[in-house]
């Protein structure tokens, strides 16, 4: 049985006085919440929850803003990819990195926007996942998964999966805008359409929403699509299931409300403001006249002073709670680069009464929601997870060339991403639980030359340890602390004074032991000095190594 011991860096622990260097701009701040993500651009948000983990994905605007060369407008056009983004906290945020649709799909994929996830375990066992994802404005296409959430993902179809000319597509303007999900029989159902509205139609009947049934393989339809009565539809199809009715939420017009007296089955209530979100309930979706209208559920994020851009909405219950997740101008107005229309995804707590289907009225702000759970220092921590943080990129963030030498997983999203740090950036880690003994030591995993400065409370508080590093690859580094200064909940910022070439890519930190011995691992097979990830694409906490199936230079391995 191999071992591996810690090679200890001097101790340095408080009295260090903080740098004078001038740390990296925090366009999000330490007290906010939302956007989920102080530095990538992304919209339109769907979500799943699986074993215990929400992962969210996104249009990824910022391959337009890098595409533009972060300026100008966003046309929408160069966008081929989705981003992913993880939680099991609702604070601090790991970023999987992106799915390149347009590569997965090929020739016939022209853009991927405003994704809809859902996930099933099938009849065999095995967990597919289904990312479904509007090609431009004239189709929409479906991506698969056997492996985990975050790919890797093909393409099992040839073309689109929903196009112009199917039964009871058209007369569409716009097909796009895919909402899906899965029923409580198993039956997958998707909705989607939008635009002007069509010749025969008006500003309150536009006639461009549709739902339509799945086939058992989740990527064909099954029959004829159905037209819903949506009044003021444009846009931001999603379904959810409650209490076995289904609920469909979407994004109203801009046009004027002058003919809402005409809508007789409107309950009693009130015209939408323009650009909202709203809602229908229905326990029979292809019977149009089944759909009962419920009304607007959250105002155009203009309304709370977050640009006057279009909306889409995600309804996502987790761990017994409803959010809403929502995108808007939250950190283009921060930033203040001078380009406009990127996105940015937030998300604040929904009422939710799920046996009469009602929803809240939601209110979009920056402080966002609270933790649900504490983060745990003692587990191996990816340096892409973060509450927000200032100066910090992303390698090959982009993702739309494979980079072999860290892609472990064979797809974009699934790669061990390092984060790029110059010296002044730094990150941000909401609610970490150091317990009541404390921790004895803590090892920064990276490479390049830099200096670490672990500051607690505050960003420009005095150091209550620092790590100095340099190496040529990703290693361990390793300081001993003073546990008494690492008790409680604290938050945590880690901070780069120093840095030429640092790659950061995971952290953790030790409690003391019996023996003062830390054995982060034993492998019952021959070392490697490359990392192991799960299925999930999570690089390995070396103490958890057990039975199972584990990826190591893209390759499987299997632990007996």
């Amino acid at each position: 049985m191999y071992k591996k011991l810690f090679l200890t860096i001097t101790v340095l622990t408080t009295g260090l006085t903080a740098n004078a260097q001038t740390l990296a701009t925090d366009y999000k701040g330490t007290s906010n919440v939302n956007p989920i993500s102080s530095c990538v651009f992304c919209a339109d948000p769907t979500a799943i929850d699986y074993k215990g983990r929400l992962y969210v994905y996104g249009t990824n605007d910022h391959q337009q803003f890098i595409k533009n060369g972060k300026k100008g407008s966003n046309g929408y056009g160069n966008i081929k990819s989705l981003v992913v983004f993880s939680t099991d906290d609702m604070v601090n945020w790991t970023f999987h990195g992106t799915i390149d649709v347009g590569k997965v799909c090929g020739g016939w994929c022209g853009q991927s926007w405003a994704p809809s996830a859902v996930w099933r375990t099938t009849d065999k066992g095995v967990d597919e996942f289904f990312i479904y994802f509007a090609n431009g404005g004239g189709s929409v296409g479906v991506i698969k998964s056997t492996t985990s959430p975050v790919g890797p993902f093909k393409s099992p179809n040839s073309q689109a999966m929903i196009r112009h000319g199917m039964a009871g597509v058209d007369p569409c303007n716009w097909v796009f805008d895919p909402g899906a999900v899965i029923d409580e029989n198993g039956v997958g159902w998707i909705a989607f359409g939008g635009g002007d509205p069509q010749s025969t139609g008006s500003k309150l009947w536009p006639g461009n929403s549709r739902i339509a049934k799945l086939k058992s393989s989740m990527t064909a339809v099954d029959g004829k699509a159905v037209n819903m009565p949506a009044p003021y539809l444009f846009e931001a199809s999603e379904l959810n299931i409650m209490d076995g009715k289904f609920v469909y939420t979407y994004n109203t017009s801009w046009s004027d409300r002058n003919d809402w007296s005409k809508f007789t089955k409107r309950n009693g209530q009130p015209a939408p403001s323009t650009c909202s979100m709203c809602y229908m309930v229905s326990d029979n979706p292809l019977d149009p006249e089944s759909w009962e209208y419920r009304g607007e559920y959250v105002a155009n994020p203009g309304s709370f002073g977050f640009g006057s851009g279009n909306n889409h909405t995600h309804l996502q219950k987790f761990e017994g709670n409803y959010y809403l997740f929502y995108h808007s101008s939250m950190l283009e107005q921060s930033m203040k680069t001078g380009a406009s229309g990127f996105r940015s995804i937030g998300v604040n707590k929904a009422t939710v009464n799920e046996s009469t289907q009602k929803i809240g009225k939601v209110t979009m702000s920056k402080t966002g929601i609270s933790a649900i759970k504490k983060l745990n220092p003692y587990e191996l921590q990816q340096a892409e997870t973060m509450s927000t943080s200032g100066g910090i990129s992303y390698e090959d963030f982009t993702n739309i060339t494979k980079v072999t030498s860290i892609n472990t997983l064979g797809n974009d999203a699934s790669k061990n991403l390092q984060v790029k740090m110059a010296a002044g950036a730094w990150t941000f880690l909401r609610g970490v639980d150091f317990g009541e003994t404390g921790a004895s030591k803590f090892t920064l995993n990276a490479k390049g030359t830099g200096t670490l400065e672990i500051r607690l409370a505050s960003k420009t508080a005095k150091a209550a340890a620092t790590v100095d590093f340099s190496s040529t690859t990703i290693s361990e580094h390793t300081v001993e602390l003073d546990p008494t200064l690492f008790t409680g909940v604290k938050s945590v910022y880690f901070v780069f004074s120093k840095a030429t070439n640092v790659q950061f890519d995971s952290w953790q930190f030790f409690e003391p032991q019996p023996n003062s011995i830390q054995v982060p691992y034993a492998l019952p097979e021959k070392p490697a000095n490359t990392p192991m990830f799960d299925l999930n694409g999570r690089r390995m906490d070396k103490q958890s190594y057990g039975r199972g199936i584990y990826i190591r230079n893209g390759k499987k391995v299997i632990v007996n």
